[in-house]
């Protein structure tokens, strides 16, 4: 193996410039391997848009957010949009990637994206591509691994804008509802719910009833306690209700963008309780700026392992934290289904011990 290649796919999340910084300076410094970073995900591979990654294009990269890379959650190889003389449509494209590694010498790729990335990487190794995957999501919603990187920086921007809202709910006698991403699983809302001192946890994993939501906050008036603090995950749904979709965008390989929940919630709240009630939407604030220690070291642990992954010939794999040890599982693995919370795991029972409700 002479040459590598390196593609970040997907959302952006703190950790990814560290990735690839991890798996450039291993390549290079353990077996004098060539580096190519193909640009804006899979849209670069597509179109042979790629840069030389040494030693000095990695230099000063750790602590960034984002990706030098570039990076798009659209453009899927095997369902390409294409647009000519004013028409779309999407082709597989597949075949032209294919071409584009083998002109460049590519001998291997590393991947480094969540579910919808990797199965794309997999369905490339299902193509003959040496393929080696890194997870990635804030969402922490891949199986087969213990943690994604990128989790721990979200969970603690939500936290902060926790600690933020509690000083003027507090103030105020307000109720105040944070909406935070995380899809259709709760790992964000429920770390960053018990990290905040929230007082209601809404995950999508437990269906909610609003007069249970209303219930708490009226208990916690009958203490004394003026105000209240609420998390919701953006995939949170009503019991007997649908989560809220914010709008459906065709092309993606992950087309439905929730959001909206947050809003709802807290228009209840206030219709129910009559309590002035506050909403604030953390959005794209928890997939920026610089990782924190934890995701900067993960990820660093995360680039290195891939790149022994590939010199030990252990294509068709993703790198994985399972307890302290960093190792690697079959990509299918990862992406057979989503990790999801389960109801009765240890988080949610410390969540129940200290007070916190789920809403059901």
């Amino acid at each position: 193996m002479h040459r590598i290649g390196v593609i970040t796919g997907g959302g952006d999340c703190p950790g990814l410039n560290a990735v690839v910084r991890a798996v450039t300076k291993s390549a290079i410094n353990l077996y004098g391997w060539e580096v190519i970073g193909f640009e804006d995900g899979f849209k670069g591979l597509v179109e042979n848009r790629y840069r030389i990654l040494d030693l000095q294009a990695v230099s000063g990269i750790l602590h960034r957010g984002g990706t030098i890379l570039g990076t798009t959650n659209r453009d899927n190889p095997f369902n390409f949009l294409i647009e000519e003389n004013g028409q779309k449509e999407f082709r597989d494209m597949s075949a032209v990637v294919l071409e584009n590694l083998d002109r460049l010498g590519i001998d291997a790729l590393v991947v480094i994206g969540g579910d919808g990335s990797l199965n794309i990487a997999y369905q490339l190794h299902q193509k003959g591509v040496k393929v080696v995957g890194v997870p990635k999501t804030i969402d922490n919603d891949l199986s087969a691994t213990d943690l994604t990187f990128g989790f721990h920086t979200a969970v603690a921007t939500a936290m902060d804008a926790l600690d933020r809202l509690h000083t003027t709910a507090e103030s105020h006698h307000r109720v105040m509802v944070l909406e935070v991403m995380g899809r259709y699983a709760g790992w964000i809302a429920l770390a960053a719910g018990i990290a905040g001192g929230a007082d209601v946890i809404l995950i999508p994993e437990i269906p909610f009833k609003l007069e249970k939501i209303c219930e708490k906050i009226e208990e916690r008036t009958l203490t004394g306690k003026k105000f209240s603090i609420i998390v919701v995950a953006e995939g949170a749904k009503p019991e007997g209700g649908e989560m809220v979709v914010q709008k459906i965008v065709p092309e993606s390989h992950d087309p439905v963008r929730l959001g909206g929940i947050g809003n709802k919630v807290g228009e209840e709240i206030e219709r129910l309780t009559g309590k002035e009630t506050r909403v604030t939407v953390l959005g794209h604030l928890q997939r920026g700026g610089s990782p924190n220690a934890f995701d900067r070291i993960l990820s660093t642990r995360y680039g290195v392992a891939a790149t022994k992954a590939l010199k030990a010939g252990n294509y068709g794999s993703m790198v994985s934290l399972q307890g302290s040890a960093v190792t690697t599982v079959p990509l299918e693995d990862a992406i057979g289904e989503l990790k999801k919370v389960p109801v009765d795991h240890e988080m949610i029972q410390v969540a129940r011990a200290v007070g916190i409700s789920f809403g059901d």
